[in-house]
């Protein structure tokens, strides 16, 4: 099978597209949040079941996806999602100059969106490993993230100042044209895919037993277990914070949509930190320390919402500096963890179980998000929005707890890449043949 390393321009080509779709689903998710809240009088209630239309698909279909995308092939699976994306994103606007958007039709974009996502990042996840070799997974990861985030940098700053001159659902025709310029990019990426039938017709059994087969594998491997327990963690707070601070900057604080860009943009930039120091990181640090420190990071940096909030709208400075930081730091860390999690879930994980990992990764980690997101908007109303994102902070701190012992299991298994990562800041992949299902244990 042919592979690309990351100098190549067929990689520049697949890193280019998804640059541009980041760049519009940044724009495009303040559009959407704008459209709920300033357009539509969201409260938060409302905005919790906007959030939780966008990834309770996790829990509907995540680990059936999983399965598909093993059986299909993973750039024209993440094609067809780019444009199904694109098309759910235009009804907005459209709606909107028929004047009759709803709160409702937003659930059902954000629904569909969802659901298409879902099929998109499992075969994103699963692909960078087929398009490169395994030494240069973490470089390609890390140049993905980074510019993801480079994206970011722009994007929601863009988005602010639009719309200070058009509506948001305006706005949302460019993160559909982004959608599509992504499309065309992974049109014109190459690869040398082969579906599982083609290289193993014996290998194939039913689709239940494939799920079977990836659930068993995220059970049964000692440090994925561990990450998607810290991640499953993570995330449910997470969700739960980033549900409510669009609220806090636009209702609570009274900052407009450009503020609220301008903070989203902090992230970014502190995104692009941690992505960049993330290789730099495990040439020198264990594994385990770099996803801690990065985990331990973004907890402490969350208190910036709620302590915004204690300078009140009268000292929109103080608390707009606040949430600035604030949001630089979390993102940091946070992208610190995440590009060190996936390089090392990607080289623990043989190539056939890759979708199905990730599949089932994600409906642990991304299946509480929707019950994140309504107990944030019911506690939101209940309890205030404050005390809310207090509470989402003090559960982000217990996220690192099953992070400590990765080290020992990957010491455990063998792997001389538990204390420092190699010179070319990736890991090793496992050689031992006939254990794809349940790697050693610790």
């Amino acid at each position: 099978m042919a592979v690309f390393p990351v100098s190549s321009a067929n990689f520049r080509r697949f890193w280019a597209g998804q640059t541009l779709s980041q760049f519009g689903t940044r724009v495009g998710a303040l559009a959407l949040c704008v459209t709920a809240v300033d357009h539509l009088d969201a409260d938060s209630t409302q905005v919790g079941v906007l959030t939780a239309a966008s990834t309770v698909c996790y829990l509907l279909i995540g680990l059936p996806a999983g399965a598909w995308v093993d059986r299909m092939h993973k750039r024209r699976t993440m094609m067809g999602a780019a444009a199904l994306r694109a098309l759910a994103v235009l009804a907005v606007p459209l709606l909107w100059a028929a004047d009759a958007l709803r709160i409702e039709a937003l659930y059902a974009v954000a629904l569909v969106v969802g659901v298409v996502t879902v099929f998109f990042d499992v075969a994103y996840q699963s692909y960078v490993p087929v398009l490169v070799p395994d030494e240069d997974i973490a470089a390609a990861n890390s140049r993905l993230e980074a510019s993801a985030q480079v994206s970011a940098l722009g994007g929601p700053a863009l988005a602010g100042l639009l719309l200070r001159v058009v509506s948001a659902p305006v706005v949302l025709l460019l993160d559909a044209c982004a959608y599509l310029a992504g499309c065309v990019c992974l049109a014109l990426t190459r690869d040398g895919e082969q579906l599982p039938s083609q290289t193993a017709p014996a290998a194939r059994s039913g689709l239940r037993a494939d799920i079977a087969e990836g659930l068993r594998f995220v059970r049964d491997q000692p440090v994925i277990r561990r990450l998607a327990l810290s991640m499953g963690v993570s995330n449910f707070f997470a969700t739960m914070t980033a549900t409510l601070v669009p609220v806090l900057v636009l209702r609570i604080l009274g900052f407009d949509a450009f503020v609220l860009g301008l903070i989203m943009t902090a992230g970014a930039v502190g995104g692009v930190l941690g992505a960049a120091l993330a290789p730099r990181a495990r040439k020198r640090f264990s594994a385990a320390a770099v996803m801690a420190a990065g985990l331990m990071t973004a907890a402490v940096f969350s208190a910036a919402g709620p302590l915004a909030a204690l300078a009140g709208p009268g000292a929109k400075a103080v608390s707009g500096t606040v949430l600035v930081v604030g949001e630089f730091g979390m993102t940091a860390g946070a992208l610190l963890f995440n590009v060190t999690q996936v390089s090392l879930r990607q080289s623990v994980c043989p190539k056939h179980l890759l979708g199905r990992m990730s599949a089932s990764i994600r409906f642990v980690v991304w299946g509480g998000m929707p019950l994140a997101a309504l107990a944030a908007g019911w506690l939101g109303e209940e309890v205030g929005v404050v005390p809310t994102l207090w509470i989402g902070v003090a559960g982000a701190v217990a996220t690192v707890l099953p992070i400590t012992t990765i080290d020992r299991v990957l010491a455990g298994d063998g792997r001389g890449a538990a204390r420092r990562g190699p010179v070319s800041g990736g890991f090793r992949a496992s050689a031992r043949p006939g254990r794809a299902g349940r790697p050693p244990g610790p």
